[in-house]
């Protein structure tokens, strides 16, 4: 797909112009765009604003309207549960999805949040991106408006096939990208096959054209502000000829002569320009935004997560990668800007979550990592001698420990004692902060506190038998990850909220609101009921100027 190009005056009246808010308030939009950066803290913001663009990132916080305090209100703030909360409007005890995966008790099988045997990948391997929405236990805000009015388009899209399943839900026309080849696909759960825009885009064979391209420093050393440089060796070039620059080429993998890694393009920068490309393609292809019926696009980056974990977020990779994906919002932005006028197209920018300091294994600051494999390990152990030797632990998924249910009852002990003996025992495990069983969780309501979140991110037929927090600081090792999210800390909780366009007002507003009212704040934009199992409120700042 050829860019939209515009001279520069023109793009910034035209951004202007979508800003202004020159709308009659009583319309609804043509379309609504949900973007969605993973693992972006909202101390971004103001951390790099002075380098941002002013068509980028500066473009929601200066023309629209900035909620300055949107915090998740759980402990599991990891992708796939930030992205649902973000889709249905409730926390992961009313949607249900906890984690990637979990046991089901009966069987002792794992379950696979989106993996489905019944259906097949479109356009890919045979047997690979089986994939769909079975698994999901509410519907999102695709799924009402496409209830709503058939003729309304709901469309999803990510690199990651996890995060554009929750994101979409089971209607809308969800896409993620075939790693290994390159290609935009998604399977027979949604469609019988790809649509023919889809095809057509893939026949260009953009993301190759990509893999050629250098990770090199997008401004002047001196105007970083992040000064941790890890294994991309960023650092000043003393040579006098390109002086306060960046050193040459940097490349994240190495790539063998007779196989293109297409990998490695979702750990760099170009990972997002695969996206935002795709975006363009999409609204030009399935036509949105083109009529009276209100569509619905949500675009997923799931680079900055990727990029995140790598390298932390006091990175000069990391503060990097968002100058580029700055330019990637600007060149979004200016497309919208050209196909669309400006009462017809709101724009939403958020997160599923932030993520960790990074860790540093000789650091002053509190923090650790905490050995999932060891833990389980040593807690089976413990309840080997407690009770009877056996295989106790079934496995631990994102601070849940899943028991062996079977055994318990074969021995006839008593559930809830076994699960107590086991959180007593966590809690001497270094790192570790609080333990609640599933029996608590089910059995009381914690009124405030890490309780309260704990819960929030309980579901009893898919959580753990236990559940811990982990000290701030600390981390779940993973090989080469030095930061992570899923925590109930300021830093994994507090992300951006943005409005822009459509009438909204440019301001910032100070008072606390949760993420669960983000789906129903764009119901009430797109002039459609909430999602069945919706808990937020829609935000006020927001739909009175729209509705006014």
């Amino acid at each position: 797909m050829k860019s939209v190009k515009l001279p520069i005056f023109a793009c910034t009246l035209l951004l202007t112009a979508l800003a202004s808010g020159r709308v009659c308030g009583s319309a609804k939009p043509k379309l609504v765009v949900n973007i969605v950066v993973s693992q972006m803290r909202y101390d971004y913001l103001e951390r790099f604003r002075d380098n941002f663009t002013d068509n980028g990132f500066r473009a929601y916080m200066d023309n629209g309207t900035t909620f300055a305090n949107a915090r998740h209100d759980y402990m599991q703030t990891h992708t796939v549960a930030g992205l649902a909360t973000i889709a249905t409007g409730t926390n992961p005890a009313g949607h249900g999805i906890v984690s990637e995966s979990w046991f089901n008790y009966t069987t002792n099988d794992s379950v696979n949040l989106i993996y489905d045997k019944t259906v097949k990948g479109l356009d890919c391997e045979a047997g690979e991106e089986c994939y769909s929405a079975a698994n999901l236990t509410v519907g999102t805000l695709g799924d009402r408006l496409r209830q709503s009015d058939p003729r309304s388009k709901a469309v999803a899209l990510a690199t990651d096939p996890y995060s554009a399943i929750v994101c979409g839900g089971a209607s809308a026309d969800v896409f993620w990208m075939d790693r290994e080849h390159g290609n935009w696909i998604s399977s027979s759960y949604y469609f019988d096959k790809l649509p023919h825009w889809v095809a057509r885009y893939n026949e260009t064979r953009f993301p190759q054209s990509q893999l050629d391209r250098e990770w090199t420093a997008e401004k002047p050393f001196a105007a970083y502000v992040n000064t941790d440089s890890t294994v991309l060796g960023f650092r000043p070039d003393r040579s006098p000829f390109v002086r306060n620059f960046f050193s040459g080429i940097v490349k994240l993998f190495k790539r063998s002569e007779d196989k293109y890694d297409l990998e490695t393009l979702h750990f760099m920068p170009a990972g997002n320009t695969l996206v935002t490309n795709f975006a363009k393609e999409a609204i030009l292809g399935d036509s949105l935004g083109k009529d009276e019926h209100t569509d619905l696009l949500t675009i997923c980056y799931d680079t900055p997560r990727l990029v995140g974990q790598l390298f932390g977020p006091r990175s000069i990779e990391v503060e990097d990668m968002y100058y580029k994906l700055d330019l990637e919002l600007a060149e979004l932005n200016t497309f919208l800007s050209v196909l669309f006028a400006p009462e017809e197209v709101v724009v939403v920018l958020t997160s599923d979550h932030g993520c960790s300091d990074t860790y540093r294994e000789n650091g002053r600051m509190p923090g650790g990592l905490f050995n999932t494999e060891q833990f389980k390990i040593i807690m089976n152990g413990f309840l080997s001698a407690q009770y009877e030797p056996g295989n106790w632990v079934l496995g631990y998924r994102d601070r849940q420990l899943f028991l062996n249910r079977e055994m318990i009852y074969k021995y006839g002990f008593d559930l809830a004692e076994v699960q107590t003996r086991a959180a007593a025992f966590a809690l001497q495990f270094r790192g570790v902060s609080g333990a609640l069983t599933s029996t608590d969780m089910q059995s009381g309501s914690f009124a405030g506190g890490y309780g309260e979140k704990m819960q929030n991110s309980f579901y009893p037929k898919r959580s753990g038998d236990l559940t811990i927090n982990l000290m701030p600081g600390w981390i779940e090792e993973r090989t080469g990850v030095v930061s992570m999210s899923g925590s109930m800390y300021e830093y994994d909780t507090h992300v951006p909220l943005l409005f822009f366009g459509g009438g909204i007002p440019a301001a910032e507003v100070e008072r606390n609101v949760e993420m669960t009212s983000l789906a129903p704040t764009l119901a009430r934009i797109m002039r459609i009921a909430v999602p069945d199992a919706a808990t937020g409120e829609a935000l006020n700042e927001i739909v009175n100027t729209i509705e006014k």
